[in-house]
């Protein structure tokens, strides 16, 4: 009899459900026997890189043969300047996922427990359970954080770490600066938050708040961000989390020594200083998330007012309509798996692709009648 190898990994471990990606478009060009499919599925930037991240890629390819920088001290340096931070309080990561994976193996034993919000980012999760901690999922409110039955949670049950995305995704939803300022005031000083802004930068300005400044009032708090959404380097993944010199100390001491190669750091560093490119992503996203929640309006279909570069809309047989947009050359995200079942996600993508998945789905809604 064979020896079930799977036995061997601890019980936490075999109970991880993997996180699935989407497919890319030439797979699903293969298998459906189509051409021009429009994927708005993965928050992906539409205008692609800034040419000058592209040009910083390229020149980098020439040292390839060379291990990177594995202190990352241009890229860190430029997000100092920015930030008005040390170089000891920045990390890099293999994009923001591997912050946060980073930060639950640092400081989550298996005696350990942290706490996110049911429809927040599924690594989250993931990166509890690989630890072997205890994942303490927490009701939302209008599918966005419930700020009070978190802490009420965090504090009851004893966690050591607190996921909060803001703007959360899948939903899209938003929590104001003084809100969460409050949260960080109340919760003891030992509790650490994780404060997930990935879609930061498609903030409209009313909305922003200085994060980072807390950083100095509150040494248990961990920023990340990344270079994947409105910088467009989603294929490189380059990350970062900002926090105090002792907590990012920590993250360093369980990150691969290069974990982010020399061609992700040239592209982000060159992406970070192309603020007329952000800009430009951002205005184009604004229009976008226009287009396609007017149409939502038109049809009468539930949508969660977003603050990302993504709106997810409720309807009915909802896995059945994303094969069928599917077969019409249009791929969204569905979103069961964050127990959304009668729920789909579509990425703001180019005016043009945003008129092919409203067609589409105009389309579908007219044979269901």
């Amino acid at each position: 009899m064979s020896l079930a190898y799977s036995e061997l990994a601890p019980a936490y471990i075999r109970a991880i459900a993997p996180y699935q990606p989407g497919k890319p478009i030439s797979e699903l060009e293969r298998e459906l026997g189509i051409s021009g499919i429009v994927k708005l599925a993965s928050n992906e930037n539409p205008l692609g890189a800034s040419p000058k991240a592209v040009a910083a890629a390229h020149a980098a390819l020439d040292e390839i043969g060379l291990y990177p920088d594995g202190n990352g001290f241009a890229l860190k340096d430029a997000l100092a300047q920015r930030y008005g931070v040390a170089h000891d309080q920045i990390v890099l990561g293999n994009g923001s996922n591997d912050l946060l994976e980073l930060a639950a193996r640092a400081f989550l034993t298996a005696d350990d427990k942290a706490v996110y919000s049911d429809h927040a980012f599924a690594v989250y999760a993931l990166a509890t359970q690989a630890v072997g901690a205890t994942g303490i999922s927490v009701a939302a409110r209008n599918f966005g954080h419930d700020l009070d039955a978190m802490r009420a949670a965090a504090v009851g049950q004893g966690a050591k770490m607190i996921f909060i995305a803001n703007p959360n995704n899948p939903t899209g939803t938003f929590l104001p600066g003084e809100a969460l300022h409050a949260l960080l005031r109340a919760l003891p000083a030992n509790m650490l938050v994780v404060l997930d802004e990935a879609y930061n930068e498609y903030l409209p300005e009313e909305c922003r708040y200085d994060s980072v400044g807390w950083l100095k009032e509150f040494p248990n708090l961990i920023i990340s961000r990344t270079f994947s959404k409105a910088y467009g380097l989603a294929s490189l993944r380059v990350g970062y989390a900002l926090g105090d010199a002792q907590v990012i100390d920590m993250l360093n001491r369980v990150r691969q020594p290069f974990n982010v190669n020399s061609v992700a750091q040239a592209a982000a560093l060159a992406a970070l200083q192309d603020t007329d490119f952000v800009q430009q992503t951002f205005v184009l996203n604004r229009r976008g998330m226009a287009q396609i929640t007017a149409e939502l309006i038109r049809l009468e279909l539930e949508y969660i007012p977003s603050y990302g570069n993504f709106v997810s809309f409720r309807i009915d047989d909802a896995m059945a309509v994303y094969r069928r947009l599917l077969e019409l050359g249009v791929i969204v995200r569905p979103i069961a798996n964050y127990n959304m079942p009668g729920w789909l996600r579509v990425s703001i993508g180019l005016e043009s692709e945003n008129d092919k998945f409203l067609s589409a789905l105009k389309r579908i809604l007219g044979e269901k009648q």
